[in-house]
């Protein structure tokens, strides 16, 4: 299983901006202590081209980013202040899922340790979203292979509002989303599926709306690739969740979503979405179970 990551590129933040970040590096870290026997390969994300980026933004919001011309505002939005460092991450992190989508498409299956910026949008930024990777992933697949009908499946705890502005009208991307009702954004884009779930939802009532979700979503959409945006932060200990899902429950979501793609002998391509555990150890428990889960088929 080919295994992408793009952690080692720090940059200098404020203490209350660190904490998004340092999970992805101990991700890396627990799984490099894996043994060869899982057949992990960890592949070093390259960054995403401007070309590649264009598929799904804007020059002007590409061009304004990479100089670090974007308003005080743009970058209020996006949550983490400019820097080169910060420029050099956001191209990896969206280059991590290209590359993955590239390898999925030959292989049928690729992991990648980060990803999930679905709050970006083709013109701007939010929510510690820069490049939406999923949305130019996505165009990668329909440029590079005869397969056009793409599935998303989002079960992140905040709305994919960005991936599902960027495709609106599009019937060739199907976006489905199941969240919390009263998380971030306040103001929620229209997927193709929303399955919106009030705060304090379980484990049970989670799993039949991610079943009875994603069935309804591969009937409607007849994909012939899918991305598969996981997400902690529907934890319970998860600081932004506002959910009360166990580590049980979401390892369930995972098999569930893995095992009926394996049925469907659908190509796809896994990231890791939010994460804001109280204790970050847990989110990264998470993230650990995730790709495990995805070994398994």
């Amino acid at each position: 299983m080919h295994v992408f990551y793009s952690d080692p590129f720090t940059f200098p933040l404020p203490p209350e901006h660190r904490f998004p970040l340092a999970k992805y590096r101990l991700l890396r870290e627990r799984i490099e202590r894996w043994p060869a026997s899982t057949g992990v390969e960890l592949l070093l994300a390259p960054r995403a081209l401007r070309d590649e980026l264009l598929l799904v933004h804007t020059a002007d919001y590409v061009d304004a980013f990479a100089a670090g011309a974007l308003s005080r505002e743009a970058m209020l939005r996006i949550g983490f202040p400019w820097s080169p460092e910060l420029v050099e991450r956001s191209l990896r992190s969206c280059g991590g899922t290209v590359a993955a989508t590239r390898l999925a498409l030959q292989h049928g299956a690729a992991v990648y340790l980060a990803g999930g910026t679905h709050h970006a949008r083709a013109d701007r930024g939010a929510g510690y979203c820069v490049f939406n990777d999923v949305a130019v992933g996505a165009r990668i697949v329909q440029r590079e292979s005869a397969r056009r009908r793409v599935l998303i499946v989002d079960t992140d705890v905040h709305q994919g509002d960005g991936t599902a502005a960027i495709f609106a009208g599009d019937p060739s991307v199907f976006t489905f989303s199941v969240h919390g009702s009263e998380n971030f954004p306040a103001s929620k884009a229209v997927s193709d599926l929303d399955v919106a779930l009030p705060s304090g939802t379980g484990d049970d009532v989670y799993l039949a709306a991610v079943h009875d979700g994603l069935q309804q979503a591969l009937r409607r959409s007849e994909p012939e690739f899918v991305f598969y945006l996981s997400g902690a932060d529907p934890f319970a200990g998860d600081r932004l969740g506002r959910l009360a899902i166990s580590k049980a429950g979401l390892l369930a979501r995972d098999r569930l979503v893995f095992a009926t793609l394996r049925q469907r002998r659908l190509p796809w391509v896994t990231v890791m979405g939010g994460g804001y555990g109280k204790q970050v150890d847990d989110t990264v428990d998470v993230y650990e179970a995730t790709v495990r889960a995805a070994l398994e088929q």
